[in-house]
Parts: C-alpha cells; structure tokens; sequence
C-alpha cells in the first residue's frame, strides 16, 4: 500500500471495472516511466486514441473526459464523480491521488470537488439515478446538531479576535476548501477553535501534530494553510487529535470542512463564503 492512499476518502472510490486488475498493468516505476517516455517522445497525445483504447479496455466504464496537460506525462480520465490516471498509450492505469509537491496542493481533491462538490463534503450524499460501476455509496448524514461537551482543549487551535464570533471547525490542512474556508473566518473576524481531523491522511496528520506542538500554533496554523513547509517542533500530547477523529467518526463527519456554532451545536458542511458565514454565527452567540 502506497502511503496516503489507504485513507477513508481514498476506500470510498469505487472500482472502475471489474477484472481490471487482468486488464491492465498497474505499476510503480515502469508505469511512471512508460509515461515519461511516451510523452518525450511521440509528443502531445491523441485523445481520441486514448479514449479509443480505454473503451477496447474498459467497455463498461463511462469516460466523460480526458485531460493529459501538466501532469508529467499522465492522463486525467474523468468518470462521472470518479478520476483514474493512464499513461499516453493507456496501458498503466493508476487509481490514487496526484500531488503538486511544488505547490503543496492535492491536484485530485481539487478535480473531485469540482466534478462533484458534494464527494468530499462532509457527510454529503450523493444522490443519483440508481446504482452503476461507477456510482458512490451512499454516506451517512450529519446530524444537524451536535454536543462539543468533552472534546478536550488540547485538540484544538484557537485563532482569531478573542471577541468575534464563535465556530467550531473540523479541518483538514490538505484540503483546500478548509483553506479558502479559513480566509473568509478571517475576513469576518471569527473566534476558531479549528479541529484538525485529517482525512486526507498520514501527510495531513503530521501536519496537524506540527501545527498543534509549535510554539505559536496560530501562526503555524495559517503559515500551513499557506503552503509552508513547517519544522518538525518538540513533540507534545496529540491525544486531542485523537478525540477530535472520534468525535468525527462517531458523527458521521467524513470530509471536511465541517463547521459547528458553539452556541446551539447547529452543524453545516463544507465552505461557505463570508457572508454566509455571517448568517449562521450571528444567532444566539455566547456571551464573553
């Protein structure tokens, strides 16, 4: 197993046919540089081959769109809500995520959220019109209220003006809706108490534990977010990292953003822009 991909996100995809295992070669290295190769040398693909050759393999898998630009050789295929990767010659398949590690941004989250807003927001379920290969299952709704009593403070991150307006938000620092998410909290001079819950992983949780252990997790939170890559600090007790997955999972919060209103527990999933924001946090704030 290729470190990050076992993650609840990841074994939600669905198998994009059956038998491809005795369809196509998948491979590490020799598949990585087959599409090397390939795209040095026979130059920009032909989409219409590539296609052509994934229907001869594939025949019971829809391919709605095929993008190989400015991933090193690899094609995007787009399957309804799902993504898988071939080479030029669509030999290799790979199912898994694509990193931009210049960038620091999860290339794959970024296309899911965009063929399907609701895949990676938290509890969402996809509803569509009967179940195929390539359908999503069903996932379990998120209450639309729940208790934070008992989360210890040691899972949490707290940032902004000691005054603004309360949230609660379950996050994930590899997920770039949490990030856009975070600039609008900012924007309206929200009070976060921000619970890491790293769905995307391994990467995710290691960055959640540097943020939590810094010296000023405030600014390491936001310098996160930013892209920067943060020293490994003295280690600290992550059991509050811990609770805050739990509570996740017991709740049903299987993406992220999820954002709780401290004063009633009143849930919503996903981003939401600032003056939304402003609607959901102006009810019955706390006092002090």
């Amino acid at each position: 197993m290729i470190e990050g991909l076992n993650t609840p996100a990841i074994r939600r995809w669905p198998k994009v046919a059956l038998g491809v295992a005795a369809l196509v070669a998948l491979s590490g290295a020799t598949g990585w540089g087959a599409a090397q190769l390939a795209a040095k040398h026979i130059g920009a693909p032909d989409l219409a081959k590539v296609k052509a050759a994934l229907r001869l393999r594939l025949p019971k898998t829809p391919i709605d769109a095929i993008n190989c630009e400015g991933l090193g050789g690899l094609c995007e295929v787009a399957s309804k809500t799902t993504l898988f990767y071939v080479d030029v010659r669509a030999k290799y398949l790979v199912i898994g995520r694509v990193y931009d590690m210049e960038a620091r941004q999860d290339l794959t989250a970024a296309r899911l959220l965009a063929l399907n807003p609701d895949l990676l927001a938290a509890g969402a379920a996809r509803r569509g019109n009967g179940a195929d290969e390539t359908s999503q299952p069903q996932s379990k709704s998120v209450p639309q209220k729940v208790s934070l009593a008992g989360l210890p403070a040691n899972g949490a991150i707290l940032w902004g003006p000691a005054n603004g307006p309360r949230v609660t938000v379950f996050s994930d620092f590899h997920c770039g809706y949490c990030k856009k998410l975070s600039a609008e909290l900012k924007a309206i001079g929200a009070r976060v108490e921000e619970r890491p819950i790293s769905i995307f992983g391994p990467e995710a949780r290691k960055d959640a534990e540097r943020v939590l252990c810094s010296p000023d997790p405030e600014t390491s939170l936001h310098a996160t977010y930013s892209g920067l890559a943060l020293a490994n600090p003295k280690p600290c007790d992550t059991r509050g990292l811990d609770a805050n997955e739990a509570f996740a999972k017991a709740h049903g919060f299987i993406g992220t953003p999820v954002l709780v209103r401290p004063s009633d527990g009143a849930v919503i999933e996903g981003y939401r822009d600032a003056a939304a924001l402003r609607a959901f946090l102006s009810s019955t704030q706390p006092q002090g």
